[in-house]
């Protein structure tokens, strides 16, 4: 009982005892009845190992991580446009950076090494747009040239962006030569005909935004006419109902200009935990193999059976909201989660605690005992430096 208190046990009666009651969950409830959370802040190596004991020890697909909440528009959104879900640039990109456009993130209080090599290139010359309702830190940086913000209403994030491209095609300050090379000449067309409408404009934008259209006038040109223009966004692009769309509306604008492909520019996502990037690369989702590749695919399958030495499943599994509603309604049974504490991070607090008394085991692997832990018969953890137990209940 999660009533009782900790004690201490050797690594081998955890993993023992771990591994007896995953059996006898999915032997009562059946294979789909576990699954498992891997870290955005564990390595690469970690998160592959826990995804792959989740499809080939606990044989479904129900593999998930917090990057389903964050950002997985940034995800969606890329693919979409530029055919891979990464970050186009290294962070040292910047130091090449003429013009930085910041939407929806706080780098210095959210990223703060990232923030003060930001802050470092402000102090060198180039220029700021800021697109975001608070007045961020970012924006005092001692020695900055005259920055601009463009403190639009929440929720307008799209009508924005539409806006900075529409001044970019009617104002001819676009990027033809990279356009005819390295767009796709229909679609452009398309979007080029749509932008350029007139409801796109900064001035019909106003009633929706409710920012000054001189200023998004401003702002466009800061950045189209820069020799390089670098766009950094955060959580406030991506936890959004339009978190994928405007992600697609920063990829256009940046091929529109034609500021992809070298030093100091691209499309860049500032992530919520250090490694939400690998964590997805990694099969993390659980639709997608590593690599991206959709478990729905015979060939892909083929491919890991092979080497895994194990049947995988074609269907994707459950997403962390599914998990959740299935706990509580009885069908999912048994949880391992992997340096993610979600019960104090995932929305919906009370639905989320619920969820996991409904588990008749949870697992939780961490350096601390976190939130999460509380609701956990079995918590890995590493107790002092050099030092590792293995905490039972």
């Amino acid at each position: 009982s999660i009533d009782q208190p900790w004690k201490a046990v050797s690594w081998e009666e955890a993993f023992e005892f771990s591994a007896k009651k995953i059996h006898k969950i999915q032997a009562q409830y059946g294979r789909e009845s576990v699954g498992g959370i891997t870290s955005s802040r564990c390595t690469n190596e970690e998160t592959f190992l826990v995804q792959k004991l989740i499809r080939t020890a606990f044989g479904n697909n129900n593999t998930d991580t917090c990057a389903r909440v964050c950002h997985s528009p940034t995800g969606f959104g890329l693919k979409t446009t530029l055919g891979e879900s990464a970050g186009t640039q290294t962070f040292e990109s910047i130091r090449q950076a003429d013009s930085i456009v910041v939407i929806g993130a706080n780098p210095t209080d959210a990223h703060p090494v990232f923030g003060s090599l930001m802050r470092r290139r402000l102090r060198e010359g180039a220029s700021l747009v800021v697109v975001d309702p608070r007045d961020i830190d970012l924006l005092k940086t001692p020695h900055l040239n005259e920055a601009i913000h463009l403190q639009l209403r929440p929720g307008t994030n799209v009508a924005l962006i539409n806006a900075l491209a529409h001044v970019v095609m009617t104002d001819n300050l676009q990027n033809d030569s990279f356009i005819a090379e390295r767009c796709d000449t229909a679609a452009f067309d398309s979007w080029k005909a749509f932008i350029s409408e007139e409801r796109n404009s900064p001035e019909a934008s106003e009633e929706i935004t409710g920012v000054d259209p001189v200023l998004v006038r401003k702002a466009a040109q800061s950045y189209a006419n820069a020799g390089n223009g670098a766009i950094f966004y955060g959580l406030g692009v991506t936890e959004h109902s339009q978190g994928s769309t405007m992600v697609m509306g920063i990829a256009n604008l940046a091929l529109a200009t034609g500021n992809l492909g070298r030093e100091g520019v691209g499309v860049n996502p500032l992530r919520g935990q250090n490694n939400v990037q690998g964590s997805c690369d990694m099969g993390s989702f659980p639709h997608e193999l590593p690599g991206y590749q959709h478990v729905g695919v015979q060939a892909v399958r083929d491919k890991f059976e092979a080497a895994w030495n194990v049947k995988i499943d074609e269907e994707p599994g459950l997403r962390i909201p599914n998990m959740f509603d299935a706990a509580i309604s009885g069908k999912f049974k048994g949880m391992y989660v992997q340096g993610e504490d979600i019960a104090q991070s995932d929305p919906n607090t009370h639905h989320v605690e619920k969820a996991l008394k409904s588990l008749d085991c949870l697992i939780v692997q961490d350096i601390f005992l976190n939130e999460t832990a509380k609701f956990a018969p079995v918590s890995y953890t590493h107790l002092r430096a050099h030092e590792t137990k293995a905490n039972l209940v």
